[in-house]
């Protein structure tokens, strides 16, 4: 069996980089501790990977070290330490005692030089060593024995990866250093001599510093950028160089007190931690330990009177040591997949190489079957050294029937992406060969939306910490951030075990929490399991099947677009007297204000007039002509970006067609969002958005449907206001616009002229969404005076209508939330602030959410009927879209009408309101055909 690896922790250099990195928290008496909390995560993490290793926490010791002797500019560009760093060193010091690790801090040297003896002591004993560190000069300490780990970004590095990352050898680093220098350190080398030109001179000299000052003649023949000019400089910076390369060594002889045989860990102080945990309020911490203290008292309890155990159970909650396990050899893997098919309801996530579901790879995947007990089965981790890992198709041929039985009960956390990608996952090769999950009883995504909407992000890492007060490993900590992030599958086992391991007990920790809040209100419970649970595998299923688009006509689309634009661009140029940036919020402010004199509508937070989109529609409304010129501009300008350059890209080069996302979890109201791209967003007023849609196309043999629910939130109107002008107008199927102008203008509905029927229309859906007055007057076209008579004598007509707004407001603000049709709950913080703008738009939501909010309700369930439909029949039609009120499918063309009749008869279906539901269908060859 072989050694546990000693760890060696560079504490200063975390200190440094968790100061700077992470948000900088502070106690409610001002006492910083966000480089404590980051540096002591670091350390519990590191324990918890080598829990059989010795261990040294090694600083930097105050005052000067022996290269300060060597030479005085030394370090002398390091700004001084900041006063909250400082703060923060002697209790993370005292932290990391009383977590029971050696700490090592040695005057005269730097902690680095203490690493470097007691690895090299280590190494040259045989013994692995593991330098956690974020230090490139600990390159140079790498051999066979010695790796590097940065816990923060989950990297490790042996002498392979020293090379491909510095072009260069362990043994080389120092001379790599001297040549280029380090400005963090002011080790001043070379000038002028970087990465590149270091590692370039080394490799061509085949050697280090004293060979390249020994054949400085072949210099000018080397493949590097201005070799010719190097030898001279090289010579003239000779002693600096070798300076460089003492101040650059790490020592490996430093004198110690301790020897690897002190390096042990020890039980934890408990009392300590508990008394600094309270100074520096890490409260999820301190419970942790008092509950760990319960746990011990109840083990010493249990065994002097064992047949007490139930007692004390029931008394006292104590918590599961956790137990997170990486899976590489097949007996285990076989008792998991036992303990799976044994398992009520078990919790499973994916690990992947991105976050586009379908092309991401799969990575791996966990599993928990109880809280605090979880597995990660890594299957292609790639980097360097990487541990061998079991047969992937073998493993997921073994797991196929277990996710795809529909009694074996899973929770996931956002579902429909696993459900997506196992579906793609291309067994043996095979892109039809996936796994198609089935029995997803659970999402706590989506328990946690619909318990509450707006109480927090619902992403599980903002779950954990608001319900279970858990702070979990972000992707980030292990992975880096920016262009360097790592995929998941460079990530070493060591990080990515446990990672993957959390996601999997986490997300079962919260289905039981919030699954038990649910379960108390039956109604939120019915929301859950009746419409949201039953549409994950629609929209996966429609996500997975995509959208046919034409790129050519999207590409003539462009040009056109561009045409237009240029057009719009001369326009307002003439308009201005003079060209200018249209992008340029400061040029076109000195247009709009002090060369046009229009008046400034509203300011910014730096106090410069503001030219955002609603102001120049307030302006435009006022007839100034710049502005409608530079909105139609903006609007071309939106198109071609968002939709007629960037659809094309979108194009998944296995499919050949557009897969959007749709989101369950974003908007309050329960409305469905879609994005990459956002198919919500196409404008279909303007001839130029509904050309867009023309662009979605059916296959060849093909026809595509659009079925649309007709003016559904005004029938939910009619029926949760249970006024009878309304509801005749449905239940008599008159057109409800035409209805309304007759009442309002006093005319017969024979004799409603166009004008008349669109004032009517901007009334009706103005009123659902808390219109006032004088904005109607401005969106038909009258006075204020004119449009609040207007009203009074829809409300006169209707007033069950101004009775259910008075009925809902005064609800919300006893209750605190509004409900739909189907009992889902939208809460609303503000409505009874104390602040008049707030409370109004509190109450403005309160009246119409329920209206969104049961049509949001009504399609899903619609969604969910029509795909069970089409699954039974097996007729060879699918939904390919849903936007809005709407659903667009992809239908054989010999089948259209044997569809459009069932999808109108099950859309119609899915909710008894008092007025009936009606249904649009329309068929072509393009998604506008269709609508």
């Amino acid at each position: 069996m072989s050694q546990a690896p000693l760890v060696l922790v560079d504490g200063s250099s975390y200190l440094y980089r968790a100061f700077h990195a992470l948000p900088p928290l502070t106690t409610s008496k001002g006492l910083p501790t966000g480089a404590v909390k980051g540096v002591l995560n670091m350390l519990k993490s590191l324990r918890k990977q080598y829990p059989d290793s010795p261990f040294a926490v090694v600083f930097d010791a105050k005052g000067g070290t022996f290269r300060d002797e060597m030479y005085a500019e030394y370090k002398a560009n390091r700004p001084s330490m900041p006063d909250d760093m400082r703060l923060q060193i002697e209790p993370l010091h005292q932290s990391v005692i009383a977590l029971g690790f050696p700490l090592l801090c040695v005057e005269g040297v730097e902690a680095d030089d203490v690493i470097g003896t007691l690895a090299r002591s280590s190494a040259a004993a045989s013994r692995p060593v593991v330098i956690s560190t974020g230090d490139k000069d600990m390159a140079q300490l790498v051999d066979g024995h010695i790796t590097l780990v940065n816990t923060m970004t989950g990297s490790s590095m042996d002498i392979e990866g020293v090379k491909e990352k510095f072009g260069v050898a362990p043994e080389q680093i120092i001379d790599y250093l001297a040549l280029m220098g380090d400005s963090s350190d002011n080790i001043p080398g070379v000038p002028g001599i970087g990465p590149k030109t270091a590692s370039g001179l080394l490799v061509g000299v085949n050697g280090g510093l004293k060979e390249l000052y020994e054949q400085l003649d072949i210099v000018p023949t080397l493949p590097i950028r201005g070799a010719k000019t190097l030898p001279a400089k090289l010579e003239e910076h000779k002693e600096m160089a070798f300076l460089s390369y003492q101040l650059a060594t790490i020592k490996i002889d430093v004198p110690l007190d301790v020897g690897l045989d002190d390096l042990h860990l020890i039980e934890p102080d408990r009392e300590k931690l508990l008394e600094l945990y309270t100074l520096l309020e890490f409260k999820s911490w301190y419970d942790e330990i008092q509950r760990d203290t319960k746990r011990v008292e109840l083990k010493a309890a249990n065994e002097v009177a064992p047949v007490a155990d139930v007692a004390v159970e029931a008394v006292v909650s104590v918590p599961v040591e956790t137990v997170y396990t990486t899976i590489l050899d097949q007996a285990t893997f076989d008792l998991w997949l036992k303990k799976l098919n044994d398992a009520k309801l078990f919790a499973f996530d994916t690990e992947t190489t991105g976050i586009d579901a379908q092309q991401a790879q799969l990575v791996g995947v966990s599993f928990a079957v109880q809280p605090h007990e979880a597995a990660y089965i890594p299957l292609t981790h790639a980097y360097i050294g990487a541990p061998e890992q079991l047969d992937r198709d073998t493993v997921l041929l073994a797991l196929k029937p277990l996710l795809e039985d529909p009694t074996k009960l899973k929770v996931g956390q956002h579902a429909k992406f696993d459900m997506n990608i196992l579906a793609n996952c291309a067994i043996g090769g095979d892109p039809a060969q996936g796994i198609t999950v089935r029995g997803i009883a659970f999402d706590t995504m989506l328990e946690s939306y619909v318990l509450n909407s707006t109480a927090t992000r619902h992403d599980m890492d903002s779950l954990a910490k608001k319900y279970l007060d858990h702070d979990t490993v972000s992707f980030q900590d292990i992975a880096g951030k920016g262009a360097k992030q790592l995929t998941f599958d460079q990530i070493a086992l060591e990080q990515a075990g446990p990672y993957a391991a959390e996601d999997a007990d986490v997300t079962l920790r919260l289905h039981q929490y919030l699954y038990a809040q649910l379960a108390a209100i039956p109604s939120l419970a019915s929301v859950l399991t009746d419409i949201e649970i039953p549409l994950v595998p629609v929209l996966a299923r429609i996500e997975r099947q995509g959208a046919l688009v034409d790129k050519d006509l999207l590409g003539i689309q462009s040009i056109e677009l561009g045409n237009k634009m240029v057009e719009l661009e001369r326009q307002a140029y003439e308009i201005a007297g003079e060209e200018f940036n249209l992008g340029s919020p400061k040029q076109l402010g000195a247009i709009l204000y002090e060369k046009l004199g229009m008046p400034v509508l509203k300011k910014t937070g730096k106090g410069q007039a503001s030219t955002a989109e609603e102001v120049l529609a307030k302006l435009a409304e006022d007839d100034f002509p710049l502005p409608k010129v530079l909105m139609q501009y903006r609007s071309m300008s939106k198109l071609k970006s968002t939709y007629t350059d960037r659809l094309p890209e979108q194009i998944n080069p296995r499919t050949g067609r557009i897969h959007t996302s749709y989101h369950q979890a974003v908007a309050a109201t329960g409305r469905l969002s879609s994005s990459d791209p956002n198919l919500q967003n196409i404008p279909v007023r303007t001839a130029e958005g509904r050309r867009i849609r023309q662009a979605f196309v059916a296959p060849k043999g093909y026809k595509l449907l659009a079925a649309d629910y007709s003016q559904i939130e005004l029938r939910i109107m009619a029926h949760l206001s249970k006024d009878e002008g309304l509801m005749n107008a449905f239940r008599n199927d008159l057109d409800v616009h035409t209805a309304t102008a007759a009442e309002v203008f006093k005319v017969e509905l024979n004799e409603v002229t166009s004008n008349q029927r669109r004032s009517a229309k901007a009334i009706n859906f103005g009123l659902i969404y808390g219109m006032g007055a004088q904005k109607l007057g401005k969106d038909i076209g009258v006075d204020t005076k004119t449009a609040k008579a207007y009203i009074d004598v829809y409300f006169a007509r209707y007033p069950g209508v101004r009775e259910y707004m008075e009925r809902t407001r005064a609800q919300a603000a006893d209750q605190g939330y509004v409900e739909t049709f189907f009992g889902r709950r939208l809460y609303l913080p503000d409505i009874n602030s104390n602040k008049p703008q707030e409370r109004a738009a509190a109450e403005r939501t309160a009246i119409n959410a329920p209206m969104q909010g049961t049509a949001a309700d009504i399609i899903k369930k619609a969604m969910v009927q029509v795909d069970n439909w089409l699954t039974e029949s097996g007729l060879d039609a699918k939904v390919i879209l849903q936007v809005h009120d709407e659903l667009v499918l992809e239908v054989r063309e010999d089948l259209v009408a044997q569809v459009s009749e069932k999808i109108r008869e099950h859309m119609s279906a899915v909710a008894q309101l008092d007025v009936p539901l009606v249904v649009d269908v329309g068929v072509g060859d393009n998604w506008d055909e269709a609508h």
